[in-house]
């Protein structure tokens, strides 16, 4: 019964996770449209990679577009989501749910990183490689929901069919 529960609790995450990474990437591509990121602002062409992203992502959420701002705030609850998406994952105990679990997030995780690069060096690559690893973050958590709750498959790659147990056989 617990084991039903967490699978059904992960098919929620699972699409719930979907339905936001989508939702993110169109509020992205009103950002990629319609807002400007100036060439100088906190965090801009940083000689250190993290401590200029901390601050462009601070710039992006105090000071940013509309767009820009809800873009980022949903970006940082993303990360977070996926993390417990990640975690529901293992707890299921199917290797593959797992994996496709974790690549989603390591996905959702690495478009984070294009984001900020993208505030930080204002490069159309970063924005590229951000969309494109939410594509594969929906591909992701798409397989995994629906590998969620199948039969485990034996070693050779087919399904584990219980063999019925022979009949005996009475010689009276």
């Amino acid at each position: 019964m617990v084991e039903r529960q967490r699978e059904r609790t992960l098919r929620w995450m699972l699409l719930t996770a979907v339905l936001l990474v989508i939702a993110q990437s169109g509020i992205g591509m009103v950002v990629n449209l319609y807002v400007v990121v100036p060439g100088r602002h906190p965090g801009a062409k940083p000689a250190n990679y993290f401590a200029g992203s901390f601050h462009s992502v601070v710039w992006a959420l105090s000071h940013g577009a509309a767009a820009l701002t809800v873009h980022a705030t949903l970006g940082l609850a993303l990360v977070v989501f996926v993390i417990g998406v990640a975690i529901h994952g293992l707890r299921t105990g199917q290797r593959a749910v797992t994996v496709w679990s974790v690549l989603g997030g390591l996905f959702v995780i690495g478009a984070g990183f294009n984001g900020a690069s993208f505030l930080d060096f204002n490069d159309n690559i970063s924005s590229l490689i951000m969309a494109m690893l939410a594509f594969a973050a929906i591909g992701s958590y798409s397989m995994a929901l629906f590998l969620l709750g199948q039969a485990p498959r034996g070693q050779d790659g087919g399904r584990r069919v219980q063999e019925p147990e022979p009949h005996k056989v009475d010689s009276a």
